[in-house]
């Protein structure tokens, strides 16, 4: 227990550590979540009337984001799969990347949960054994359960595997690899029940299809790695960290058919919607094309069709073999598929109501400053798993060195400019 202490006193150490572009990077999302945080006090003292969310449409960008965030999280496993199932060793250390990632996202998702409840004083009611749980007829009582666990298996697996690595050891297998293929089956799962969350309301019938769990993992699988290249090159950039393009190809083929089936689910989706032409249409009515004069997720939700049609054909060219383009197809699609999952699935299941008013919703600037605030917290606590597990992984920080080197200094091994090309 003493020397845990230490590697974790150690490695928080690193995070106080690094060259002015560092400093000004995290100075810059401590600004945001200041920001943010600000615009939250305001909010708790003066409730979610501040928000432009009403009695008719009680979600907005918050849950937005967190149905966001969640696929996200999920997505850490399109990294765990080729390793540890299909033993591609060149991705191992890689895995701690995604899940560091996927511990950031779920971070984001409790933030967004807690500033979307209009008492977050009653957030104990959700503490199972003290609070009125519910369980298990409450599809929240699930969500609770399977985002807490999920976060737990990470910390446990990260944690596990970094500390091995400081102490130049290698890890049990019956100590993580048991976590590992649970973690598999709870990814997906996350992602499920929060699917669930959705299809149980049977008053809202634009969510009433069953393809909503398999479009939320489809959509997961893709914008998730998709964040991940990103990540994953912005690592190699700054760290120099040796991230073979190998890897980042491996994770393209995964983005492209997780990216067809997606597309694929939302146009049985939509058939499904107008070529019945029952009263039902009038939400995918007022989404697509605007209803009784209201229409503004009409620009939204075209916005994101391009979006991921656009990426979807780069990504099955042979452009994408060139990272320049394979990078503009994962901004297009984490930026269509945010809006898809947001503005184009959580907003319109609330208009027109179940009366038929027709109320749209438009966010505020308080919560866009409270959004920005909790995606700055994510970027920092991500940024901060990365200052100290880098050097761990590369060899720097163990057990046997007593000052950590400086974070800019390279370190000469023929491994890794081999693995660089």
């Amino acid at each position: 227990m003493k020397g845990f202490l230490v590697f974790l006193g150690r490695s928080a150490r690193l995070a106080f550590h690094g060259d002015w572009r560092y400093y000004l990077w995290i100075g810059c999302l401590l600004a945001l979540c200041f920001v943010g945080l600000n615009a939250y006090a305001r909010q708790f003292v003066h409730g979610l009337i501040v928000t432009g969310m009403t009695d008719q449409v009680s979600w907005g960008v918050y849950i937005s984001n967190f149905t966001f965030l969640v696929g996200v999280a999920a997505a850490a496993v399109m990294l765990v799969i080729p390793v540890y199932i299909y033993k591609n060793e060149e991705l191992h250390d890689l895995v701690i990347f995604g899940e560091l990632l996927a511990i950031a996202a779920i971070l984001m998702c409790l933030a967004f949960v807690t500033v979307d409840l209009g008492r977050p004083d009653r957030f104990w009611h959700l503490i199972p054994g003290i609070g009125k749980f519910n369980w298990p007829v409450s599809m929240l009582s699930w969500d609770v359960i399977v985002l807490n666990g999920y976060l737990i298996l990470n910390l446990h697996i990260c944690g596990y595997l970094l500390y091995c690595r400081y102490q130049n050891k290698k890890p049990s297998n019956w100590l993580y690899l048991p976590f590992v293929f649970l973690g598999i089956l709870w990814a997906i799962s996350i992602h499920t029940v929060t699917a669930f969350l959705y299809v149980g309301l049977g008053g809202r019938p634009f969510w009433n299809s069953a393809i909503v769990g398999p479009r939320f993992i489809a959509s997961a699988f893709t914008s998730g790695p998709a964040l991940i290249i990103l990540a994953l090159q912005i690592i190699r950039r700054v760290t120099e960290y040796p991230v073979a393009n190998r890897a980042l190809f491996t994770l393209r083929r995964v983005i492209q058919v997780a990216m067809l089936i997606n597309v694929f689910l939302l146009l049985n989706e939509v058939f499904k919607e107008f070529y019945t032409g029952n009263l039902h249409v009038a939400s995918a009515k007022y989404l697509y094309f605007g209803l009784h004069g209201k229409a503004s997720l009409v620009p939204w939700i075209w916005t994101a069709v391009a979006l991921n049609l656009t990426a979807m054909v780069i990504l099955v060219l042979p452009l994408s073999q060139s990272l320049k383009w394979l990078d503009l197809a994962c901004v297009f699609a984490i930026v269509g598929i945010w809006i898809e999952k947001g503005m184009g699935l959580v907003v319109p299941g609330f208009v027109p109501s179940p009366l038929g008013e027709v109320v749209e919703y438009t966010p505020t600037l308080n919560e866009t400053f409270i959004c920005l605030g909790i995606w700055a917290f994510g970027l920092l606590c991500y940024t901060i798993f990365l200052r100290m597990a880098v050097p761990i992984l590369q060899g720097r920080l163990h057990a046997d060195v007593a000052v950590e080197v400086n974070y800019r200094q390279k370190i000469e091994k023929p491994a890794f400019t081999h693995a660089r090309h």
